[in-house]
């Protein structure tokens, strides 16, 4: 099966192995496969107590704003996935001249111009797919924008009434659609980051896949973003100590 696509039963193996970590990350991430609060579904949370606290608010000058900064981060995402598909197909028409480089590295495996192609053709499918996810999302986030238009203005208990209720959680409902397809196009882009190991060595893909896993699962479940989200403030006579991590 590897000969009819030009790839080794390394090469094969690899791309599995990559396959599999993406899913099973997407899943950790959204909370379908471990008990512990992501970042991400943590901040999902914060995404419903915006939208409450925006129904309560007469001006939503602030409102909009955020969400004009997410279109425009959506955007941007999208725009730099355009430019990195065009750079694929700069690859294609240079794939002799990227072989020889690729040969004088001392750890790279022989590779056909056949099986590069194909590794190419692969990271173009990764890049279309997180342009369609940013290009979504930013459709997603100007719905939301028009939802949290129609959340009708507070007057006392107004903004507790069940027209009001049921416009914030359309509004919260297409505020998380919008995040998780973003999630998804962004967690594409790192992922083509640890795809590029491919074209060294299946071995190399390998590593630079789990060296990739080891950072997002630390930044999703252990970083000082979660504690921030999660976290409680410091008690009386502790200073706040704002680590980056």
């Amino acid at each position: 099966m590897g000969d009819s696509f030009h790839l080794s039963t390394a090469d094969l193996a690899a791309l599995a192995f990559f396959l599999i970590v993406w899913v099973l990350h997407t899943l950790a991430s959204d909370g379908r496969l471990v008990s512990r609060v992501s970042l991400t579904t943590a901040m999902n949370a914060q995404r419903a107590t915006w939208m409450r606290t925006m129904a309560e608010r007469e001006i939503r000058i602030v409102d909009t704003a955020i969400m004009t900064g997410l279109q425009q981060g959506t955007a941007f995402f999208a725009s730099s996935s355009l430019i990195a598909l065009g750079g694929c197909f700069a690859l294609l028409g240079a794939s002799d001249q990227v072989l020889t480089v690729l040969s004088d590295l001392p750890l790279s495996a022989t590779s056909s111009r056949e099986a590069f192609q194909m590794k190419v053709f692969g990271l173009v499918l990764i890049l279309a797919f997180a342009f369609f996810k940013f290009g979504w999302a930013y459709r997603l986030f100007n719905y939301c924008s028009i939802l949290i238009g129609a959340v009708p203005i507070p007057y006392g208990e107004a903004s507790r009434n069940p027209v009001t209720e049921t416009a914030v959680w359309r509004a919260t409902r297409m505020n998380m659609l919008a995040g998780k397809h973003f999630n998804s196009g962004l967690r594409a882009v790192f992922f083509s980051i640890g795809y590029l190991g491919w074209f060294i060595d299946p071995v190399i893909f390998v590593l630079s896949t789990l060296l990739l896993l080891a950072v997002l699962v630390r930044r999703q479940f252990f970083s000082a973003a979660r504690e921030a989200v999660l976290g409680q403030p410091p008690g009386k006579g502790r200073s706040m100590r704002p680590d980056s991590q």
